[in-house]
């Protein structure tokens, strides 16, 4: 049975099933034209038949190290990829993002991004060589975000074959800086050069039926825990920087978040100390706060940091001294925002997967993404999945298995088109800004 005739009765399967938000009638009416054109039929087949060597293409990606702030490798190659599928003026651009603009009849409106992300969270000299163990693929990073990669690649190679003429402008964009302490860079510096940006698409996780439509913040602070330091028992009765980070520690663990909207925190990483007989002159620990609800997140940053300066005057007030500091130093900001439910990008993934996965329903998630920068700005953004099977995520075991992994670039795909719409087809969906 060919894929598009499949598509086909999905579609009639789900008509009439309730979905989280019913798609407005012009949505509707917008897939259903552009599933009935035999070039994106034609596409859609192609996607299928490109699987493996897809496949082939994301454990290559995956061999090529993209530690945080060190992309450039995989960048050169991933923009090779781009010039030979027929982009011949991709870039690299001044924040090392790879660009690759495709022009639409529409005259450069409506503009959607369409991207992955390049880099890993892994420190430079990480083992990346793919392995198979029982029918698993293992390797760092080779769904986080190579697979993302790999459906961009295998998308693009299917809409230029095919010659699909969209009405809206497509930036396909491998962007630096989503992981660790890169902090969006890459796609803040996107959105810095190019104003006239009107939705957003990343592909990065895996299965198709979670959409982040909710932007999840962060804030994230290092603290730099300083005193005299000195002989542990020639100096005792001076400060210990150690002792005023356990004492923030303990009461920053005693914090209550609201589940709703869900709001977290973590101290991550501690370090300090010279010897073990040694009152410590220096202790940091690096913090993590996160929330769906930029309020939330605000309010948990104000009390935390408040915590840590009360450790401070308690470690003070213990040796009877002001010599204990704190230097406290804010690491990481990524901004909240929601997508509401009747937004088209949104309706679009909705459609799209209850076709391509035959009905399933779609589950709306809150992440922190490439996308959260678009939603703090009042852009239409989702994340969606570039198809497969894994797990692990950001661990050395990180592991994939290829299961129906070409109904992610189908479902980019086809949002992507119901969204800038096809020459002679469709209008676009996406609402132009300016």
């Amino acid at each position: 049975m060919r894929l598009a005739t499949s598509i086909a009765i999905a579609l009639s399967l789900v008509a009439g099933q309730a979905l989280p938000q019913t798609p407005p009638p012009a949505v509707d009416a917008a897939f259903q034209a552009i599933l009935a054109n035999p070039k994106v039929i034609k596409a859609l087949d192609d996607i299928k038949a490109d699987d493996a060597r897809a496949f082939e293409e994301q454990k290559r990606i995956t061999e090529i190290p993209a530690p945080p702030y060190k992309e450039k490798i995989r960048a050169e190659y991933f923009l090779k990829r781009m010039q030979e599928l027929g982009f011949k003026d991709a870039a690299i651009d001044s924040e090392g993002n790879v660009i690759a603009p495709r022009k639409g009849t529409g005259g450069g409106r409506p503009k959607l991004v369409v991207s992955a992300h390049l880099d890993t969270v892994f420190p430079e000299g990480t083992d990346v060589t793919v392995k198979e163990k029982d029918g698993v693929i293992l390797a760092p990073g080779i769904g986080d975000d190579s697979r993302g990669l790999a459906a961009l690649l295998s998308l693009i190679k299917t809409i230029n074959a095919n010659d699909i003429s969209t009405v809206g402008d497509i930036l396909f964009v491998g962007t630096v800086g989503e992981e660790e302490l890169g902090n969006l860079r890459g796609v803040k510096a996107l959105f810095r050069d190019h104003a006239d940006i009107d939705g957003f698409i990343s592909i990065d996780g895996l299965g198709i039926t979670r959409v982040v439509n909710q932007a999840t913040g962060s804030h994230r602070y290092e603290m730099i825990f300083k005193g005299p330091g000195g002989h542990s028992f020639q100096e005792f009765g001076l400060p210990s920087a150690i002792h005023a980070m356990g004492r923030a520690i303990a009461k920053i663990s005693e914090l209550q978040t609201p589940t709703d909207p869900k709001t977290t925190f973590t101290v991550g990483t501690v370090s300090g100390g010279t010897s073990v007989n040694a009152i410590a002159g220096e202790a940091k620990m690096a913090v993590d706060m996160r929330s769906n609800s930029t309020d939330e997140l605000l309010k948990l940053e104000a009390r935390l940091l408040d915590l840590v300066r009360q450790a401070v005057v308690e470690e003070n007030a213990r040796w009877n001294t002001d010599k204990m500091t704190v230097d406290i130093t804010l690491i990481g900001d990524r901004p909240a925002g929601t997508v509401s439910m009747d937004s088209p990008i949104v309706q679009a993934t909705q459609r799209t997967v209850a076709a391509i996965g035959r009905g399933p329903r779609v589950t709306f998630a809150g992440s922190s993404t490439d996308s959260n920068i678009a939603m703090s700005l009042g852009i239409p953004a989702v994340t969606i999945g570039g198809g497969g099977e894994g797990g692990n995520w950001h661990s050395r075991n990180e592991w994939y298995r290829p299961v129906d992994a070409w109904m992610g670039p189908q479902n980019a795909l086809l949002t992507m088109l119901v969204l800038t719409g096809v020459d002679g087809v469709t209008k676009p969906m996406l609402a132009t800004r300016h």
